[in-house]
């Protein structure tokens, strides 16, 4: 017995210390990884420089945003370890365009579009503008394009030319406001839904009440969907001059052409004027290396991305010498209370910079960018109240509205002097709504019942399993109608119009910015530029003036986190899987983006201000079979290489499958 129990200690013994040396391996590792991180992070980083005869090349990622989402950390880790960027800011491809203007260097832009994912008519109008100050330079822009969505298209004909891939498509279909209803399902679950709301316009709930879009939404709908659509229409009749009757009949008789071209898209989009040459990527390639310089490897042109761009040229922006100093704040997202990340706007989180503005004797000018659709209405006041406190410094404070700044991101624009917004922006909304759903007879069936007792005809009644208490939704209702009534009145007051002139254009009804500058609702329709120079002229600044960026501040531990691991990844190549994301169903993801704005604060009943209006852009994914590569075959079954995300990945097809569809171009 002896011997036995000596056996199991010394294997035991031996276990532990396998264990042991196993974790102190692991700890080594560590340990010589994060050296090999502070040795990396302490070299010098390589200059990045311009060399001549350079294109500059545009190529927008995902979506073009006011202001990147999510942490500075996550972008650097994206960019170390190869992984497509999500989201382009506006304001870095302003900044490149006008930077290569004046840059001998850069003898020519190449617009690429097959990154864009998705991007704001307003938000395109700031391009444009940009594009057409660059093109007084004289140098050539030339767009490269595969498949080219509506969206895509008019970032395109931004450019001299259009080169489209002669595999490639060209898809204009208008803009369209399509939503799921969930009444008949919601009741088939026996779930109660409880509304509170103001204005017959105010539509955002709709979609839990009814099965089918109201006759006053498809009236509000149809109007500034329709005034978004001729915008549209307009600019790229202007871009590419062609009559607008012209490409009006282009659009419509579209079903009829590709059928008659036997579905030949890019020869269609050629013969009808859309573009100016089908070119493969090859000989595109090697025309732009005859046009600027080839590349170091001799198969392509010089090219160099926008963010190299910016920062290899930051030595070109002597706004340091200039007096004046004219603030941007970017008011992006979702408003909710509280700290909140880029990205989303939290009531104390953008109070804190506009606290920062209105302390800064430096700055003479506000400007507060709103792209929002809205959202909890106390948050929405609060921000309001800290815009109207930079004005009380004695600081001029304008708003610019961007693709969205309707319902509460209206409301937050009530605390500025002067109010602009693009002649695409989405605005208005005005109209206030909550929702409380209960689920007692959901219960009920699966043999869940609540009951109880309180000291008050209200105690313990604010419980999602049993049916709202009629008391309490009077007092809802009321609550509702009483920040109506507010809302309208700080309108009044900001626009200097009646009460019932608000009225008469609110009721939660949406317009497109050109609509609202006719009704009174806003001042002026303009870029960002344009109220940037409007703050500097109010402001009283003669000369030249600085624009900064009021960001929101990391902590002295993520900025010192970020210095450090930005600077190290950019000197080693991380090389990570690409995992295929798996999403949700769009009805699905309809109603979760719907609830999550809904969302209440803190467990209460939230008051919101939010219009939920969104244009549908359904963008075309090329999905024709295509013949596979000589030497492509694998045994029996068959396999082609994509780009996802800036690397090769394999997709594997079974026999008898046809050939790479779904693969994108």
């Amino acid at each position: 017995m002896t011997a036995f129990f000596s056996y199991l200690r010394r294997a035991w013994l031996g276990v532990w210390r396998s264990i042991d040396l196993a974790r102190r391996v692991v700890l080594n590792l560590v340990f010589f990884g994060v050296l090999l991180l502070v040795y990396l992070a302490l070299q010098p980083e390589l200059p990045i420089r311009v060399e001549p005869d350079s294109t500059l090349l545009i190529r927008p990622s995902g979506a073009i945003v006011e202001q990147f989402s999510g942490s500075p950390l996550d972008r650097a880790w994206r960019d170390a370890t190869d992984q497509a960027q999500n989201e382009t800011r506006l304001r870095d491809l302003l900044l490149a365009l006008e930077r290569a203007a004046g840059d001998e260097q850069i003898t020519q832009v190449v617009l690429d579009t097959r990154a864009l994912m998705s991007v704001g008519i307003a938000a395109l109008q700031e391009i444009e503008q940009a594009m057409m100050t660059f093109k007084q330079s004289g140098k050539p822009v030339i767009a490269l394009a595969a498949t080219l969505g509506q969206q895509q298209y008019y970032l395109a004909a931004l450019a001299d030319e259009i080169w489209l891939d002669p595999n490639g498509l060209v898809w204009i279909d208008g803009y369209a406001n399509y939503r799921s209803f969930y009444r008949e399902g919601l009741e088939k679950l026996e779930v109660e839904i409880n509304l509170f709301r103001v204005g017959e316009f105010k539509s955002a709930m709709e979609p839990f009440i009814r099965d089918d879009m109201s006759d006053e939404a498809k009236e509000a709908a149809e109007y500034w969907l329709g005034g978004l659509w001729q915008q549209y229409l307009e600019g790229i009749s202007r871009l590419r001059g062609m009559p607008l009757e012209i490409l009006n009949q282009v659009i419509l008789e579209f079903p009829h052409a590709v059928t008659a071209r036997n579905g030949d898209f890019a020869e269609l989009a050629l013969e009808q004027g859309l573009v100016d040459e089908l070119v493969t990527d090859p000989e595109a390639r090697q025309r732009l290396a005859s046009m600027g310089a080839p590349d170091a490897v001799g198969d392509g042109f010089r090219a160099i991305g926008v963010e190299e761009y910016l920062l290899a040229t930051k030595s070109m922006d002597d706004s340091a010498k200039r007096k004046g100093v004219v603030a941007v704040v970017v008011a992006e997202g979702e408003i909710l209370n509280g700290q909140q990340p880029p990205g989303v706007i939290g009531s104390e989180s953008l109070a804190q910079q506009l606290r920062r503005v209105a302390r800064d004797e430096g700055i003479d000018a506000l400007v507060l960018r709103v792209n929002s659709p809205g959202g909890d209405a106390f948050a929405s006041e609060v921000i309001r109240r800290e815009l109207q406190a930079v004005r009380d410094q004695g600081k001029t404070v304008l708003v610019s509205m961007g693709d969205v700044a309707a319902s509460g991101g209206y409301w937050i624009s009530m605390g500025a002097e002067e109010v602009w917004a693009s002649p695409a922006s989405i605005t208005g909304s005005i109209g206030v709504f909550g929702m409380l759903p209960t689920f007692a007879g959901t219960l009920d069936k699966m043999g869940v019942h609540a009951d109880g007792v309180g000291t008050t005809p209200l105690a313990g009644k604010m419980r999602l399993d049993i049916p709202l208490d009629p008391s309490l939704r009077d007092i809802f209702q009321a609550a509702t109608e009483n920040i109506y009534s507010e809302f309208i009145t700080l309108v009044a007051g900001s626009r200097s119009m009646s009460a019932e002139a608000v009225d008469e254009v609110a009721r939660g009804r949406v317009w497109s910015g050109w609509q609202a500058a006719d009704r009174g609702l806003v001042d002026r329709t303009g870029t960002l530029h344009d109220t940037v120079d409007a703050a500097a002229r109010r402001a009283g600044m003669t000369g030249e003036y600085r624009v900064t960026y009021v960001e929101p501040r990391l902590s002295s531990l993520d900025q010192l986190v970020l210095d450090f691991t930005s600077k190290a990844l950019r000197l080693v190549e991380l090389e990570t899987a690409q995992r295929d994301s798996w999403s949700l169903p769009s009805p699905l993801q309809d109603i979760l983006r719907d609830l999550r704005a809904l969302q209440a604060q803190s467990g209460q009943f939230t008051v919101a201000a939010h219009c939920l209006c969104r244009v549908n852009l359904i963008e075309p994914r090329r999905t024709v079979p295509r013949p596979l590569a000589p030497g492509w075959g694998v045994g029996a079954d068959h396999w082609c290489f994509t780009r996802v995300g800036g690397r090769n990945s394999k997709r594997v097809f079974p026999p008898g499958g046809q050939s790479c569809i779904g693969c994108p171009t």
